[in-house]
């Protein structure tokens, strides 16, 4: 699957109009020219709650996890894995049964008990289009890359495939690509809800919708968007993981969806061109953008860049 995958992405290459200006090629070792050099990574013995405030401080949605002194890679921590660990997904049984519902001590584990440990990799001497076959075989948005000795020498994200591939889908519009069935939630959601809807269905973001406060119509519309990424920070940015399992802890967790949404929201409108949804992406630093009815301004799908990346492999 993943060599009929590369084989139609080369082809797609070749075939493009000759007006576009593919700066690419199927060469050994073109991975690296597109991939973060600079990784922060994390020790097993790190524990969780650290591992969780590095992602917040640096803004970031993965880190791989090194063995001490020969900085090979061991395992892989995402932003989902803590919410699962925090949400009540399978992670969660750790507190449950391993820490016998103390949260405080949990959270202070080392992270290798909640890591991946299989983890998937790309080799320096691999390609993009190896790359970008990969992500979308495994739905995997971030890969490591390593060398010879299975050290970490680089990061590629989808963003960075999209980034250079995104010619082969200029023209296109927002609803040939979009996903429109859609999981919502509503502004009073508490965060513990939102979490648990990320993690049963695997979705790193989610739409918020209700009535507009400033408008006398009825009908709903949508007013934000809240990303497992916010979540993460809204808890670190007010100290709350450890108030998260304490005393305080229904504070936290009673604490609604709403305080944590921007006030300014990014959408497209249906017919939106590709080019413009990179973009915006790229402009604002997001990874999806909500479609909406230019008419009624309803939901009615969203572009995530998974979503590009699909389009331009399949």
């Amino acid at each position: 699957m993943r060599l009929a995958m590369k084989n139609k992405i080369i082809e797609r290459i070749e075939n493009a109009d000759e007006d576009f200006e593919i700066q690419i090629t199927n060469e050994k070792g073109d991975i690296m020219s597109v991939a973060l050099k600079d990784v922060i990574t994390a020790t097993p013995s790190t524990p969780i709650i650290n591992v969780a405030n590095l992602m917040t401080k640096n803004n970031i949605r993965r880190v791989p996890i090194t063995e001490p002194g020969s900085g090979k890679i061991l395992g892989i921590i995402t932003t989902m894995d803590i919410l699962d660990f925090f949400g009540g997904g399978k992670r969660y049984n750790i507190i449950t049964e391993k820490y016998n519902g103390n949260f405080l001590s949990a959270i202070n584990a080392p992270i290798r008990e909640i890591m991946t440990k299989d983890v998937k990799t790309m080799s320096y001497k691999d390609t993009i289009i190896d790359a970008a076959s990969v992500m979308i075989k495994d739905k995997i948005g971030g890969l490591p890359i390593i060398d010879d000795d299975e050290q970490i020498i680089g990061m590629i994200t989808e963003g960075d495939v999209v980034s250079k591939l995104k010619e082969l889908i200029f023209g296109r519009e927002a609803r040939d690509l979009m996903t429109d069935n859609i999981i919502t939630t509503t502004p009073g959601t508490r965060i513990e809800g939102v979490t648990k809807i990320m993690v049963r269905n695997s979705l790193r973001r989610i739409p918020i919708v209700g009535e507009d406060p400033n408008s006398n119509s009825k009908e709903e519309k949508i007013l934000g968007v809240v990303t497992a990424s916010d979540v993460l920070k809204y808890l670190g940015d007010h100290e709350l993981f450890a108030k998260l399992f304490s005393n305080e802890g229904n504070d936290v967790v009673d604490v609604t969806i709403d305080n944590l949404m921007e006030d300014f929201l990014i959408t497209a409108p249906m017919y939106e061109k590709t080019e413009d949804l990179i973009d915006l992406m790229k402009k604002f630093s997001i990874k999806g953008i909500p479609i909406v009815d230019e008419d009624t301004n309803k939901l009615v799908g969203i572009v995530t860049v998974r979503d590009l990346l699909k389009a331009i492999v399949e």
